[in-house]
């Protein structure tokens, strides 16, 4: 009798992205959850991060606005679950790739790169034509980081059907 290894497994793709989305449930953002997983060349994991204030501050002495006077929202105040990934990680994080929930804000793109991020696998790009992410696309390119939409395997099965 001969058994077979499993053949249906998920991709290292799909492994990710869902933990991605699993750490961005620990943010507190009434509006946005975004998650992000750094890992090596080998699909080692060396960090997690998820949008939220600053690491020590009280949740609830900042605003959670997304309109209005910029101090009084909370963009001044959030950091991105990129960011978060980056410091949360114990060692350098040269070579890595990032898997997030939403292409990275300009912001956070000069975070990746000067941290050596080689690639960018990201979910949704919601935001694409506002100039924060035209102006991440354009240091992406000129730094030479490579970047790609994921599509989850079951959508994909939808969509060539």
């Amino acid at each position: 009798m001969t058994t077979k290894q499993r053949e249906d497994n998920i991709s290292w793709d799909e492994c990710f992205m869902r933990m991605a989305h699993v750490i961005a449930g620990r943010s507190k953002d009434p509006s946005t959850q975004a998650g992000a997983v750094l890992v090596d060349q080998n699909n080692v994991v060396f960090g997690l991060g998820y949008n939220g204030f600053p690491r020590g501050t009280d949740s609830n002495a900042f605003p959670w606005e997304r309109e209005g006077n910029f101090l009084d929202t909370k963009y001044p105040y959030v950091c991105h679950a990129e960011e978060n990934a980056v410091y949360n990680s114990r060692t350098s994080v040269h070579g890595c790739k990032v898997y997030c929930t939403l292409f990275p804000c300009n912001e956070c793109a000069k975070t990746l790169i000067q941290n050596h991020i080689v690639e960018i696998i990201f979910e949704s790009d919601k935001h694409h034509d506002q100039d924060s992410y035209i102006a991440s696309r354009r240091l992406l390119d000129a730094a030479g980081v490579k970047y790609r939409q994921y599509v989850c395997a079951w959508e994909k099965k939808i969509h060539n059907s």
